[in-house]
């Protein structure tokens, strides 16, 4: 599902015109994208929630060479599906 996917989801059950729906998906997207760079996790409830974590440094392995390199610590964004999201995804399976 795309961008323009969800703006037309939003058109055909809502109204809004197609420009205002992209702009309404657009809005939403800067809004979670600003969230997270300031460090905050965003929950969607029925969802999941977008989650922020640090990883520490740590030593991996070149796998070609097998050589040892120090791998810098960063921070990952994570995704963690919402109770009734992984029940939907299980009921179709």
């Amino acid at each position: 599902m795309t961008r323009a996917d969800l703006a037309e989801s939003i058109n055909r059950r809502v109204g809004l015109s197609r420009a205002d729906s992209l702009e309404m998906v657009e809005s939403i997207l800067q809004h979670m994208c600003e969230a997270l760079a300031e460090g905050e996790n965003v929950k969607i409830s029925g969802f999941g929630t977008f989650l922020l974590r640090d990883k520490a440094e740590r030593v991996g392995r070149n796998p070609k060479t097998g050589i040892e390199v120090p791998i810098t610590p960063r921070r990952v964004l994570s995704f963690r599906a919402s109770q009734m999201l992984k029940d939907r995804i299980g009921q179709q399976g």
